[in-house]
């Protein structure tokens, strides 16, 4: 669950209200004729219910081998679609065909510590830095041949999307994130918020304990979904969605890179000296040049900033929409042809 920094000291301190407001069967859609990529406004086909992706692969990067979902033509333009905590790739399992369906080639990643992703040395710290999950973005991308993508995620995943986008945007199409923008940095982290606020990262300081690390580690699906029903509370999952999910968090590094992550923004965990030069340029707010659309759900219960707040950090092509309907933080899983539309439509920007 995600925002960051600044933009949370800023949201928070704003106003009492954003304080209240306070990460497959492919039956029909493969008949579907695909449309011509990037048309602005194309309908999605009906969706929903969807089990399982079309393909699952693994590549290998300097670091990683990366477990991921794949979806659409080979040839055709590129999606990148980044998960957040505590979710998984799962999250666009309705997403995912509706784009295919378009002619992109949809590529969702498993996270550093999710899935099948798997670490090649156990000697590599078990890193969770912003700057480490950019640079695995980036790292995918090279492996895949990939030269340049449209980048979207919501959570952690919205906030390395935004981190490829403004660090190198060379290989970035457009982008589409939730909650804005969410790059930051430790330093900006330092600064106390009211009470109100500081209640609504109480994980964050749990996991700043050895109890929570224990705590995490042995009771790891119910944290998780006590989060979901927390970010989400009007998404009414089942047990089945949460299950297929909840499978990815029994990855041997994913408590570890959980922990790392809020620890390292607290500046009580370090990151690695490799990445010191991307994280001295995150932490001066890069701007986005890309074509951007942020989204935000009318009922998300994570805290996240106001949209006037990140406007001004997109300098190219931008439109913000709120998708209402009580869709919470998990955006593409809870409104997946609203988050399709989104891709297809920045596309054309």
């Amino acid at each position: 669950m995600d925002t960051y920094d600044k933009r949370r000291r800023q949201f928070m301190g704003n106003s009492a209200m954003a304080l209240a407001s306070f990460g497959f069967g492919l039956g029909d859609l493969a008949q579907a004729a695909p449309a011509p990529a990037g048309r602005k406004g194309a309908p999605a086909p009906a969706t929903g219910g969807h089990t399982s992706f079309a393909r699952m692969k693994t590549v290998k990067t300097d670091v990683l081998e990366i477990a991921y979902a794949e979806d659409g033509p080979a040839k055709g333009p590129v999606v990148i679609l980044f998960h957040g905590w505590p979710y998984d790739i799962y999250s666009y399992v309705d997403v995912a065909p509706i784009l295919a369906a378009r002619g992109y080639r949809v590529v969702i990643p498993y996270l550093r510590g999710y899935g099948a992703t798997r670490f090649l040395s156990p000697d590599t710290p078990r890193n969770a830095q912003q700057a480490a999950l950019g640079a695995d973005a980036l790292a995918l991308m090279d492996a895949l041949k990939i030269d340049k993508a449209i980048v979207a995620g919501y959570d952690w995943g919205a906030r390395t999307a935004d981190i490829v986008a403004a660090l190198w945007p060379e290989r970035v199409k457009a982008l589409v994130s939730v909650s804005g923008y969410l790059i930051g940095s430790q330093a900006g982290n330092v600064a106390p918020l009211p009470p109100k606020a500081e209640l609504q990262w109480w994980y964050q300081y749990y996991f700043a304990t050895a109890r929570g690390e224990a705590g995490y580690a042995k009771y790891t699906h119910d944290f998780a979904r006590l989060i979901w029903e927390l970010a989400s509370p009007q998404w009414h999952f089942d047990d089945a969605t949460f299950d297929r999910s909840a499978a990815a968090f029994d990855n041997p590094d994913h408590v570890a890179i959980s922990i790392h992550n809020y620890r390292w923004r607290l500046g009580l965990a370090q990151g690695e000296a490799k990445f010191d030069a991307l994280e001295a340029k995150l932490a001066t707010s890069p701007t986005i040049t890309v074509p951007t659309i942020t989204l935000e759900g009318d009922a998300n219960g994570a805290p996240h900033p106001d949209p006037s707040q990140y406007a001004k950090r997109f300098s190219g092509r931008y439109e913000h929409r709120t998708i209402t309907g009580g869709i919470g933080h998990n955006l593409p899983q809870e409104a997946p042809e609203a988050f399709a539309k989104a891709v297809i439509d920045v596309d054309a920007f």
